[in-house]
């Protein structure tokens, strides 16, 4: 049985939600690369995940969570992954150096308080409880659903 318990990273910011087992423990929601040299572990349980069309979205195929910072727990070994920051260089692309999957994006900016996993890292029955919302980050910047 699951609780949820609503935050606010910032005032001004979306509410998000921790999910906890009746027994008290956070509910985790896993995900890792092909090869595995790249895991992570989510407490916070995005709203929705982002199918976006963008020129980078579009080739990597992810399916983004948004979730704050201090909810995710990424663990590989040093230099293990690739960062790659494309634009206005606010957010970093980071791909496992190995077998090339794409697991999360990291906020370039100092006051970034989230960021965003690749929920097609994690087994699809986790996928299939989100809503998808389709966005169109190549033209309007509008969700498209």
């Amino acid at each position: 049985m699951l609780s949820a318990l609503r935050y606010f990273a910032r005032e001004s910011d979306n509410p998000c939600t921790i999910a906890v087992l009746s027994t008290g423990v956070l509910k985790m929601y896993d995900g890792k690369c092909h090869c595995g040299n790249v895991c992570f572990s989510v407490t916070a349980i995005p709203e929705k995940l982002v199918d976006c069309n963008c020129s980078l979205c579009r080739r990597l195929g992810a399916l983004w969570g948004h979730v704050p910072v201090n909810s995710v727990t990424v663990t590989c070994a040093p230099g293990s992954t690739t960062k790659y920051a494309q634009g206005d260089k606010t957010l970093a692309v980071v791909t496992c150096g190995h077998c090339g999957c794409t697991t999360h994006y990291e906020s370039l900016q100092k006051d970034g308080e989230y960021m965003a996993v690749n929920f097609r890292m994690c087994d699809p029955d986790v996928v299939s409880g989100f809503t998808i919302r389709k966005f169109d980050g190549a033209d309007s910047w509008a969700f498209i659903d």
